[in-house]
């Protein structure tokens, strides 16, 4: 369910101001942060945010495609390394024979 408009999109207090000091500085240093609930607002955009997955941060350089989406959408917290290849070896030999052409 989507947040009151009234309230408008919530951003952590603290990722606000280090947004705010590096617009002011004119930096563009990689801001770390822990906060993957915080809404990506314009003032975001051309800055590098390092998100915590659990594990380690992932570098994410905001877009204006980004804005109106969450932090945590962009580091992805879960790695897929595949199917078993047990399965699949079967489903390779299955479709070598019936490629063969008929001897």
């Amino acid at each position: 369910m989507a947040r009151s408009v009234k309230k408008g999109a919530f951003v952590d207090g603290h990722l606000a101001e280090k947004i705010a000091s590096a617009q002011a500085a004119q930096s563009k240093k990689v801001i770390k942060t822990w906060s993957r609930r915080s809404t990506i607002t314009p003032d975001f955009v051309g800055h590098t945010l390092a998100v915590h997955n659990g594990n380690k941060f992932i570098p994410v350089y905001v877009t204006e495609n980004m804005v109106g989406h969450k932090l945590g959408e962009f580091a992805a917290t879960r790695l897929f390394r595949g199917h078993s290849a047990k399965g699949s070896a079967a489903e390779r030999e299955a479709a070598a024979a019936e490629a063969a052409p008929p001897a």
